[in-house]
């Protein structure tokens, strides 16, 4: 969990001193970290009362190929690199702008799975 209030220090590097203490709707929720796997997902009631759906393990991706303009599902094989951190190649995380090995060939995911619910990508190669 993570604390999204007001930070202790000023812009100048001066420190604020807090009238109050840290509030619970100011604690964020823990990272997803959507592996590849069976799908499953998890429905999250956000501030306001809106669901949002976290993609929690996901085994297809939906894949578009820019030249022919057709998309497909096809099965996730691996996950290549990712640019956000070099440790989510090795656990097979799969995050927005990962760039994963598919049936088609590498994909970049453009969706946000923890976020969305759902895996959308487009063909590198």
């Amino acid at each position: 969990m993570q604390w999204q209030g007001r930070s202790v220090r000023r812009v100048t590097g001066g420190r604020y001193r807090p009238s109050r203490g840290k509030k619970r709707n100011e604690i964020g929720s823990a990272p997803t970290d959507t592996h590849i796997g069976e799908d499953r997902r998890k429905i999250v009631r956000t501030f306001g009362g809106t669901p949002k759906v976290r993609a929690m393990r996901a085994k297809y991706a939906n894949v578009a190929n820019r030249s022919s303009g057709e998309i497909r599902k096809v099965l996730i094989e691996t996950v290549e690199e990712n640019g956000a951190n070099p440790n989510y190649v090795r656990r097979n995380l799969l995050t927005r702008g990962a760039v994963i090995r598919t049936e088609m060939g590498r994909a970049r995911i453009i969706s946000r799975p923890g976020q969305d619910g759902v895996i959308n990508a487009v063909l590198i190669e």
